[in-house]
């Protein structure tokens, strides 16, 4: 992504008075912006989730096989590409918001990120993958244990000067796809290492509990990182035009590196595109990135275009829709966990009902994925009651548990 090195140009020290909002005003749009992005991703997602429910018999490889992966698929799959970098990103930024709060006052943010990132690994290793396998022999290693593991990297390293902390995330986030075609033998006493953090495989493949590493975790470290030193342009007292003109010139500087990188295979996605057969087949030969782990075309398209042009555009954006979004984000953890389990439930009941019909599985024909939309769509206004009503028992509760969700 694009350097940040001048988003605190809009502070109160360098902006005319008289050009900025009341600091009440702005940390509203702070967190009707931030809170409305995350839930636009947490609700993207969901279509995602649906799809692995009902369609996991045409199950989706990383980067996706072209040709071979239908249209609708293959864009449906790109749409999510969009949710775990951006939340991950996001949750680097709302740490240095939570330690910097409007009042001035300092808060802990070391203890606080050690404390949720366990949290997200324990929930990781029992509800959510209960909510996926509804056993514990295979334990997956999936986006809930590197958000975790990211917010227990940035606790420990949130001592460092912000420009230290950008610094290590650029290079993190510019740099591992230098060793994206290492192997390393799974006898070797680096491969528990190099699993955990580079390379998607299986970490134990023996043993009463097997374990698989879906998410990679070092370069979500890296995007935790850059989010958590751009946070300050986010602060309640920075001009929101100037912020909103930074968020734009970001997201249009992210994507014309990914036009140069890209258009000419230079660096930073291991699967270089190739022209199709027809124009829509070399557009996602194009747009076939990397996700396990995340390369840096992969995050130049999703955090630095999308999240960075979508901040923008929320940035003045105060309506209902708006604030649907951000029951959404407010109330993340606990509607990722009901939403997984609302998915295994529905499932059972139409493998109950209707038996397999894709080999082992139910699922949807292979030409009926429109199937999959009309579910995530039917699911979208079914799961905001809940968490609507969950977001207001958060806001009124002095129980401190219930923050974490």
């Amino acid at each position: 992504m694009a350097s940040s090195s001048s988003m605190t140009q809009g502070s109160v020290a360098a902006r005319p008075a008289a050009a900025l909002q009341s600091t009440a005003a702005a940390h509203k749009a702070r967190i009707t912006s931030i809170d409305a992005l995350r839930g636009l991703v947490m609700i993207v997602m969901l279509l995602d989730h649906v799809r692995e429910n009902l369609y996991l018999h045409l199950n989706v490889t990383d980067p996706m096989t072209l040709p071979g992966t239908p249209n609708d698929l293959f864009f449906s799959r790109l749409a999510a590409h969009f949710c775990a970098p951006i939340f991950v990103f996001l949750t680097g930024l709302s740490a240095w918001l939570y330690a910097n709060p409007p009042s001035g006052v300092t808060r802990n943010v070391r203890e606080f990120l050690l404390k949720r990132g366990l949290l997200l690994i324990a929930l990781e290793l029992t509800v959510v993958n209960l909510s996926w396998n509804g056993t514990y022999q295979v334990l997956y290693l999936q986006v809930m244990w590197a958000i975790g593991f990211t917010m227990v990297a940035l606790a420990l390293l949130s001592g460092l000067p912000r420009w230290a902390l950008a610094t290590l995330g650029f290079v993190i986030v510019g740099g591992h796809n230098a060793f994206a075609g290492v192997n390393v033998s799974p006898d070797s006493a680096w491969y528990p290492l190099w699993t955990l953090m580079m390379h998607r495989g299986w970490l134990v493949t023996e043993g009463i509990v097997k374990v698989k590493v879906s998410y990679p975790a070092l370069p979500w470290v890296g995007v935790i990182l850059l989010g958590y030193a751009f946070a300050p342009l986010f602060s309640a007292t920075v001009d929101r035009l100037w912020r909103q003109r930074v968020l734009v010139l970001t997201g249009l500087a992210s994507l014309a590196v990914l036009a140069v990188l890209r258009g000419f295979n230079i660096y930073g996605e291991n699967a270089p595109w190739t022209p199709g057969a027809t124009t829509v087949e070399t557009v996602k030969s194009w747009l076939n990135f990397t996700k396990y782990p995340p390369s840096l075309d992969f995050l130049l398209m999703t955090v630095g275009g999308g999240g960075m042009l979508t901040l923008a555009a929320l940035e003045f954006r105060d309506n209902r829709v708006t604030r649907i979004l951000s029951t959404f984000g407010g109330a993340a953890m606990f509607y990722y966990i009901l939403h997984l389990y609302v998915l295994m439930v529905g499932y059972r009941i139409m493998y109950a009902i209707f038996g397999p019909n894709q080999g082992t599985r139910f699922g949807v024909d292979i030409d009926s994925f429109w199937i999959v939309w009309v579910v995530w769509l039917t699911m979208v206004p079914l799961l905001y009651f809940p968490v609507k009503a969950f977001a207001n028992y958060k806001r009124r509760t002095t129980l401190s548990w219930v923050r974490y969700f």
